[in-house]
């Protein structure tokens, strides 16, 4: 038993063909209906850019109408994509900035963490003494 691909792989290239097909479509319909003289063929030497519209014309709306389901699947496809793109740059995101923060800590080496303490000690001393909790600093000096 096989396993059938799902209908969302080709969604684009399957809603792209039909398209073209319903365009082509319509470009033999309408260059028959000229050559029979049904419709007007254009003035003078503009008949193949008359034709061409006339098909383009007719094709859009079409296209819209019995292309629905395809379209669909298309944007569900799309939409899947860029969602999965932007997962992975937040990967890539988050993993950059990890190796960021190791390549830091590593150039900081050892020493840096005791003078990181001492600092936030003194900083909270500061804090303690400007509030009036912490020892008061006696300014006297000998002379």
């Amino acid at each position: 038993m096989r396993t059938t691909v799902s209908s969302r792989t080709h969604a684009t290239l399957r809603y792209t063909a039909l398209r073209l097909g319903i365009f082509l479509g319509c470009l033999v319909v309408v260059s028959v209906l000229a050559y029979a003289g049904i419709i007007p063929e254009g003035i003078g030497r503009s008949n193949p850019f008359w034709v061409l519209l006339l098909a383009l014309v007719l094709s859009a709306p079409l296209s819209y109408v019995l292309l629905r389901r395809q379209r669909e699947a298309m944007a569900e496809q799309v939409a899947s994509g860029v969602d999965r793109a932007r997962s992975r740059l937040a990967a890539n995101r988050s993993m950059e900035d990890d190796d960021a923060d190791d390549a830091a800590r590593d150039s900081a080496g050892p020493e840096a963490e005791p003078a990181t303490a001492t600092a936030e000690a003194d900083a909270a001393g500061s804090a303690d003494t400007a509030r009036g909790r912490g020892p008061a600093v006696t300014g006297s000096s000998s002379s």
